[in-house]
């Protein structure tokens, strides 16, 4: 239980809040946008002189009053800024460095640089923590990090979704259904420029 349990217990909803970087995430409970700001800034670590800003991990939509944040849903993903940071979406090249824990790890020389790899496992743990609060947006991922879900071991990660291993499963297979299809429709593309610059298809 953390140290704030027994306190915040039945007083509010639990949210997840995390840094610009993803790399920072806390569950945590709040009754009001001001009590989660305050809450924040102290699970974060962040400047008590700072003017936090907080937006929808998902989809960046800044949360700046009370009667929106009444609105939202519990376990709901937010990603508190400051300062002359942005949102960026999950798995894009401002959101984090893309270092992933691979087969081959052991290849990579030291064991500092292996643990440091293991702590930066985003964008992995970004995705499936984003589509966790909205699935729908796996429609919306390009074909390398739906690559990415569908080459996943759900055991991994099953931490990031409190171990709800059949989300994962069923995550890792819709992300290989959508990559298939994705696939598809840029071989069609492909067909299509081909014929609109007169090159010769092939007839069976």
């Amino acid at each position: 239980m953390s140290e704030t349990a027994g306190i915040s217990q039945g007083l509010g909803n639990p949210y997840k809040i995390v840094d610009h970087t993803r790399e920072k995430r806390k569950g945590i409970t709040a009754s009001s946008l001001k009590e989660l700001t305050s809450i924040a800034r102290s699970r974060l670590s962040l400047p008590l002189d700072a003017e936090l800003t907080i937006v929808l991990e998902q989809d960046g939509t800044e949360v700046d009053d009370e009667e929106y944040f009444a609105t939202l849903e519990r376990n709901t993903s937010l990603m508190v800024l400051y300062g002359d940071q942005k949102w960026a979406a999950a798995g894009s090249s401002k959101a984090a460095s893309r270092y992933i824990v691979v087969d081959d790890v052991d290849n990579i020389e030291g064991g500092q640089r292996r643990e440091e790899l293991r702590r930066r496992r985003p964008p992995i743990e970004a995705l499936v923590s984003s589509l966790h609060g909205d699935p729908s947006h796996i429609s919306l991922l390009d074909g390398q990090n739906l690559e990415l879900l569908s080459d996943m071991d759900p055991d991994s990660v099953a931490d990031i979704v409190s171990g709800n291993i059949i989300f994962l499963e069923q995550l890792k297979e819709a992300s290989g259904r959508f990559l298939a299809e994705k696939r598809q429709a840029q071989g069609s593309l492909d067909v299509l420029q081909m014929c609109a610059s007169g090159g010769e298809i092939e007839r069976a």
